[in-house]
This record gives C-alpha cells, structure tokens and sequence, in this order.
C-alpha cells in the first residue's frame, strides 16, 4: 500500500531550503533547492533544524531524506556561494556541516537515503551519513568529483567512504573523481536497494513503503534505531569497547515494553504488536 500520498502537506523550514512531512512513524525531509538542490548554509541549518525535531518528537521512527525534482537528489555544494564567501566562512560552514552530518549518526532512529536522480559531490557526502540508501535506478549517478575543483570532499566523503568501500577503493574513486550509475553503487555497496520506477513519485512512494516497514506495530522501532546506534558508534570503537556499549544498549532494550512483548509474543507463538517504547 503506496504511503506517500497520506503524507500531510509540506512544511517549509525557516531558510526555505528544506520542507518536512510526516505519515505515521514516518518523516519525510526533502532538499528544495532548485535546480540541483545544491547546499548552502541555509540548507544545512534547515537540515539540522529538521534533524533535531525528528530526534526530539517521540512518535517520529524513521526518517526519509530524499531531492525534490527529477534529475537531482542534491548536486552537492553551491559551487557560486563558495566562491563569493571568505575563506574562514568555507571552514565554518564545513564545520557546520560535520556537526549537521554527525547528528544524523547520532540520533537513535534511522535515516534512509531515497536517492532520485544525480547525487554528486557533497550529495553524497550527505547520503553516506545516512544509515541506509535506496535509489532509483537509471535516474542518475554518483560520485565524488571534487578533485576536479582542485579541492577534496570535505564534508565527510574521505572519512565515511573510506569506511564504506575500504581505503584503495575510497582513494581510487576520489582521486580519478569517476560518476558512475546507481547499479555500479549497488554493486559496491554504497546503495542498499534499487527500485524500478516510472517516475519520482512512484520511486519515493516505494521508498516510503520500505521506511514504514521499520516502524511500529510491526517492526520493534526502538531497537531499529539502537541496532544503528550499536553500529554506528561501535565501529569507531575498539572491539572491547564497542562490546561494553552493546551491552548498555542491551540493557535498555531489556528493559523496554517491546522487548517484553516480543519475547512473550514469541513463547506465545502469535505476532508481536511493538509500540515503540
């Protein structure tokens, strides 16, 4: 059953660069910036805005992140805005935006990539701090071309490539700045599913489809969002320490409404109804 039309009406963020719905469990961010959607300081300002009320609203479980438009998911950094700004503005709005990027690994729910179209540059940079990525394929390509600008991808894709495909591979890519189709991005492992669809709206809807599948009643939605806490934190850990903090979060998932309803559910041998607490 197709989500995306029970989505309620579009909010615009206060720098217009984002709008935020909601369905259910479900959030719904997308970049609104055309053409491309290229980021600004103004995006990512409405990014974070938009990252930290999902974090804050209880009945939020899953967040969707996708491009508004056909051709771009996000085409990476307004290449015109950093060349009118100062040197010391560039290196507090990548700042800014490593703070934006790591709050979307930190927040306990998980974010979904819906990748419609190019996603390029700093649009992948985006797309490689969300949790998992769907795209739709022969819509566009990706890659992390900076080396063509002289410069490197500096909002995170040497740090969360590298630890996506392996350091030669991240090296290889960004050093020949190659795009390549979203099935060579499935291939690598860069992209978790692909979707066949007509049109952009038909691959978002199937892109909602598969987010509401990890919300409640049926998907324990709290344990979803600490499996990616686990993960995301852990890997950075040494393995004695990423044990220790598995079992923290462990704890607390024992603790939890749905853990007791899913492993009574599952010595009753019926479904369980998980709620999200």
């Amino acid at each position: 059953m197709s989500t995306h039309s029970q989505f309620s009406a579009p909010e615009t963020l206060p720098n217009g660069k984002v709008t935020w719905q909601t369905r259910g469990g479900v959030a719904l961010v997308t970049l609104t910036n055309p053409p491309a959607n290229g980021y600004s300081h103004e995006m990512m300002r409405d990014l974070d805005e938009a990252i930290l009320r999902a974090r804050f609203d209880d009945d939020i479980q899953v967040i969707v992140l996708a491009g508004s438009g056909e051709k771009f998911f996000c085409a990476g950094a307004d290449i015109a805005m950093l060349d009118a700004v100062t040197p010391g503005f560039k290196y507090n709005f990548c700042l800014h935006a490593n703070e934006t990027l790591l709050r979307f690994e930190h927040t306990p729910k998980l974010i979904i990539a819906a990748l419609g179209g190019h996603c390029v540059g700093g649009g992948l940079e985006v797309a490689l701090a969300c949790d998992l990525r769907v795209a739709r394929r022969g819509s566009g390509r990706c890659g992390l071309p900076e080396v063509s600008l002289g410069v490197l991808p500096g909002t995170g894709g040497t740090q969360r490539l590298a630890r996506a495909l392996g350091k030669s591979k991240a090296i290889e890519l960004m050093a020949t700045g190659d795009l390549f189709d979203y099935e060579t991005a499935h291939e690598l492992g860069l992209v978790n599913r692909l979707f066949d669809a007509d049109d952009e709206s038909g691959f978002l809807d199937q892109a909602l489809d598969f987010a509401a599948d990890f919300t409640t009643p049926g998907r324990a939605a709290m344990s979803v969002g600490h499996i990616k806490r686990a993960v995301q934190t852990g890997a950075e850990l040494t393995l004695e320490a990423g044990l220790a903090y598995e079992r923290e979060l462990q704890a607390k998932l024992f603790a939890s409404e749905d853990a007791r309803e899913g492993i009574s559910a599952f010595t009753e041998k019926r479904k369980p109804e998980f709620k999200g607490k």
